[in-house]
């Protein structure tokens, strides 16, 4: 499913137009990672918990070249599915 398909549905299933459904999926993703660089964790109950997490500097290898590289410490969002969206999946 693209963002454009996404977006399709919502408004489908709200009785919205595209462009309003646009605009709540803009704010929705810009509040979520609002969200995650002020505290680093949002939990929506029934859905899932974003979270950022360290990952650690380490050495890789160029698969083209085979030498070793470093690779940046950065942070990542990692996603936990919620009971429910779980169980919706099964």
């Amino acid at each position: 499913m693209t963002k454009a398909d996404l977006i399709a549905a919502m408004a489908d299933d709200a009785g919205i137009t595209k462009a309003a459904a646009a605009k709540a999926l803009e704010s929705y993703i810009a509040n979520v990672a609002k969200e995650l660089k002020k505290n680093g964790k949002l939990g929506i109950v029934g859905f899932g918990t974003f979270s950022v997490t360290k990952r650690k500097a380490r050495s890789g290898r160029n698969p083209q070249t085979g030498e070793k590289i470093k690779i940046a410490a950065k942070k990542v969002i990692k996603f936990k599915p919620g009971k429910a969206l779980a169980d919706k999946v099964k």
